[in-house]
């Protein structure tokens, strides 16, 4: 599933050719992938609206009208966009599910084969609602060691759990935290709540140079995730530890281990990360 550094790839990607266009017509081939409301009445009340914005909150990518509404998009596993003046590559973009067609003659195609995310068009009131139950973004300034210990304060849960608990901190998943987890030499079982003082110092430097890394590396492709038209992450190249199971650790020689924490795959190395 994308996280942050994939859905602000995608954001960046999309920002200068979304902003100031205009929909004259959208078309829904797929209607699962409206959330909450019928595609037809979705295609309703897009048509004349002009993106104002393209932003990110966590890993939800934000289109924002002009009417004060969010185009709030899931990319979940298999969502992937594309823009230009005819059809995508059919060899990359075989499940087009959306297309929302554009004033100066482009269309913004939306693929998805698994249709797991989707579009929601919220008003104003109903995303703060959303905004409201995310956690802090971890590459802003005000997201200090002081705030992230203040976040997993007296929290018994496992430390990569915590991570992920879009509640705690917005925009970390599972490739980020086990690589963030193994620079700061912490183990992903220690209880959040155990750490001194140290040790959230070393885990907040570390998830913001992970994430600031895989930001410039276009996010991490292994299968699914592309950015705009096809374009391929690069941060798959670097990963220490993520998918590495019985493979040498970098640092210190010992097997990489995998372990499943709340149904999902850690990977962490036992001698260095003890």
């Amino acid at each position: 599933m994308p996280e942050l550094p994939e859905v602000e790839t995608i954001r960046r990607d999309l920002a200068p050719e979304l902003t100031g266009r205009t929909i004259l017509r959208t078309r829904i081939a797929k209607p699962d992938i409206v959330l909450n409301m019928s595609p037809r009445s979705l295609s309703r009340r897009l048509r004349g609206r002009r993106f104002d914005a393209v932003d990110r909150r966590g890993k939800y990518l934000l289109l924002r009208l002009d009417d004060g509404r969010v185009l709030q998009v899931q990319l979940r596993m298999t969502g992937r966009f594309a823009i230009g003046d005819r059809e995508p590559d059919e060899a990359e973009f075989r499940h087009i599910a959306a297309r929302f067609e554009l004033d100066d003659a482009r269309t913004l195609f939306y693929d998805d084969v698994r249709r797991l995310g989707g579009f929601q068009l919220l008003e104003a009131e109903e995303w703060a609602g959303v905004e409201a139950g995310l956690g802090p973004e971890p590459l802003e300034p005000s997201f200090t060691a002081a705030r992230l210990g203040q976040r997993l304060r007296g929290r018994r849960a496992p430390i990569k759990n915590a991570l992920l608990n879009q509640g705690r901190v917005a925009g970390v998943g599972n490739i980020y935290a086990s690589e963030a987890l193994h620079r700061a030499r912490i183990d992903p079982r220690r209880p959040a709540g155990d750490m001194d003082a140290a040790e959230v110092g070393r885990l907040h430097r570390a998830i913001r140079r992970v994430l600031r890394g895989a930001i410039a590396s276009a996010g991490t492709t292994f299968r699914d995730y592309r950015a705009v038209n096809g374009r391929s992450g690069r941060f798959q190249n670097v990963l220490r530890v993520y998918g590495k199971e019985d493979e040498a650790c970098g640092r210190c020689g010992t097997a990489i281990v995998r372990v499943v924490q709340a149904g999902r795959s850690s990977f962490f190395c036992p001698g260095c990360q003890s």
